[in-house]
């Protein structure tokens, strides 16, 4: 009889948790804005311009969600966050949506409470290191002076490395990508360490950026994407599909500049029910069936994104590498829209 009484208890308790938690889109809707938690600014993936206008891979995500859920991607609030305050934020509701290069584990999944709805950059740690320093390993930093992101994988990947090959290192803390750059560059520390696409970011902003080498080694796995928090469903779904319909569109061949022409003329099922010509997609997660097509128009497709933000002729200079499709050797690959 007490079990039962408990059970109740604890299953309305969680129906109520579930009821408030799933406001999300409904909060979005009435302010009229998506606040977006962002990185307090790596060039490529999430900073204000000289305008104060914020760009990049990332950026991009949160302004097709806008688009998606607002019908407008400049509906975006952006929020600056650091490794160490970024949960914090998402956890009290400060802002609706983590995305800024935030990785992927089993404890911020389950202790945290959170729920990572796609990878939208699939990555791994390296090091940096100036050229004059002689290094051309990883394996050849027994003794370094080390900058690390407090609050962060890079700070547990790099005590496992050095421990895994015999090797001692000193710590020097930073907050986040500037402050480290900043030290790196001021002699504080003879490595900088961060996810590759990071060290990538930071030496395309530095004056003499042929001065600086990436080691060759990978020492991590770095599924980076979007957070929400866990229990709102309804939310995550609508975060992780208006992301997948930019890489189903660049598997299509749909991009910002044909989505019309594409809407009004083709006769595949699943473009057309992606683009919300036929069938209700939108409908289902509670969005008009013209989602996806706005947000596609707002940004364009994931290829896009990439090639516009980080990609090899940008100053970032990264290949799609593991980024790539499915159906050219990457990992991006969407589920079906049916």
């Amino acid at each position: 009889m007490h079990k039962t009484i408990l059970i109740g208890a604890l299953t309305a308790a969680g129906l109520a948790a579930g009821a408030s938690a799933a406001a999300t889109v409904d909060d979005v809707k009435a302010r009229g804005e998506l606040i977006c938690g962002s990185n307090t600014g790596l060039t490529g993936f999430g900073a204000p311009d000289a305008n104060g206008n914020w760009q990049g891979f990332d950026v991009a995500l949160c302004r097709a969600i806008a688009a998606a859920v607002l019908g407008d991607p400049n509906k975006v609030r952006f929020v600056p966050t650091t490794g160490e305050t970024r949960f914090t934020a998402l956890a009290s509701g400060e802002v609706d949506v983590l995305i800024r290069n935030s990785t992927w584990t089993f404890s911020r999944d389950t202790e945290l409470a959170f729920d990572f709805v796609a990878v939208n950059y699939y990555d791994g740690q390296g090091f940096m290191v100036k050229k004059d320093l002689g290094v051309a390993s990883a394996k050849e930093l027994d003794g370094a002076t080390v900058c690390i992101q407090t609050g962060t994988t890079t700070e547990l990947n790099l005590a496992d490395f050095f421990k895994a090959n015999n090797m001692t290192y000193t710590p020097v803390n930073v907050q986040d990508d500037s402050q480290a750059q900043q030290q790196y560059l001021a002699g504080a520390c003879d490595a900088y360490t961060t996810d590759a696409s990071g060290l990538a970011a930071s030496r395309a902003t530095m004056a003499d950026p042929e001065n600086h080498i990436i080691l060759p080694e990978i020492i991590s796995k770095e599924p980076l994407g979007p957070v929400v928090r866990h229990g709102d469903n309804n939310w995550g779904d609508i975060v992780r599909w208006t992301f997948y319909a930019l890489v189903t569109a660049e598997e299509k061949g749909i991009t910002a500049a044909n989505v019309e022409e594409v809407a009004a003329s083709s006769t595949d099922p699943e473009v057309r029910r992606l683009l919300g010509v036929e069938g209700d997609m939108g409908a289902k997660i509670g969005l008009d069936n013209e989602f996806a097509k706005r947000a596609i128009a707002a940004v364009g497709n994931y290829g896009e994104i990439f090639e516009a933000n980080i990609g090899e002729a940008t100053p970032i200079g990264l290949a799609r590498g593991l980024n790539a499709l499915w159906t050219q050797g990457g990992l991006q690959y969407a589920p079906p829209f049916r």
